[in-house]
């Protein structure tokens, strides 16, 4: 589970790049039930937050970077965004935005990992990051695909500390891994990174990518929002034992997140 405390190396923020920043305030708003408010209108720097129940839950922009998709970016909690960068570098990394101050708020920065996955992080400063998680309408977990698991597994380990354990998915899917931050008990797993073909990551022209999963109350009931105002579903809905109900889904510019009404505990 994803809770507010942001121990390192666990999610702690995500938004959203979007060629059309109005649809996707809409879209979401109509999927999540979530609340959008502008911090700016028009121009490259056009973009806001979503708030569930008067809660921030994540961040939208426009997207504005040169033959890039519309996708959403996971941040991860550092306590050195600086030593992270280093990091990143030695490991075989990408460094797309350098570490900067965002005023008072924290220190970001944003990578590609050795394959071209793209992800952040973030070192707090008086924001910590989204304030309601593990909820309707809220990030709940994380999930990598990636065309090399192994590889995953040793740079995203050696840079945020995480412990993996892999188990194996019905009907022959292949294994899954399982991400713990380091030194949190199991209950805290936050991830997972899922192999497939490169073929299978068409998406992201067989590139490796992170996307959210969202807690809903009604999967179906979501799904039916997504293809209701402009979306599309790439699998589901379907019931995954001891998980939930799911369905992959992309919104109208394409950003793929996942909808999970979870099994009750």
């Amino acid at each position: 589970m994803i809770t507010t405390d942001f121990a390192p190396g666990s999610p702690c923020w995500l938004d959203l790049g979007a060629p059309d920043v109005r649809t996707a305030a809409a879209f979401y708003g109509s999927v999540l039930g979530w609340d959008y408010e502008s911090m700016g209108e028009g121009g490259e720097m056009e973009g806001g937050m979503f708030r569930k129940d008067g809660k921030t839950v994540a961040g939208l922009g426009k997207l504005t970077e040169e033959g890039a998709r519309s996708a959403w970016m996971i941040y991860f909690s550092v306590t050195d965004a600086d030593a992270t960068t280093r990091a990143v570098r030695d490991a075989g990394g990408t460094v797309r935005v350098e570490p900067r101050d965002l005023d008072e708020w924290g220190r970001m920065a944003q990578y590609s990992d050795p394959l071209g996955g793209q992800f952040a992080v973030w070192q707090p400063g008086t924001s910590k990051g989204v304030e309601l998680v593990d909820q309707p309408g809220s990030l709940s977990w994380t999930e990598l695909y990636t065309s090399d698991a192994a590889a995953a597994k040793e740079f995203y380990g050696g840079i945020l500390g995480w412990r993996f354990s892999d188990m194996e998915l019905p009907g022959g899917g292949g294994t899954y891994s399982l991400i713990t931050p380091a030194g949190q008990p199991e209950e805290r797993m936050h991830g997972g990174v899922m192999e497939l073909s490169r073929d299978s990551l068409a998406l992201a022209n067989g590139r490796p990518y992170w996307h959210p999963v969202f807690h809903v109350e009604d999967c179906d009931a979501a799904v039916a929002a997504v293809t209701g105002n402009g979306g599309s579903v790439q699998m589901g809905p379907e019931d995954a034992e001891g998980v939930g109900r799911l369905a992959v889904c992309l919104d109208p510019a394409n950003a793929d997140f996942v909808v999970l009404t979870p099994v009750e505990s």
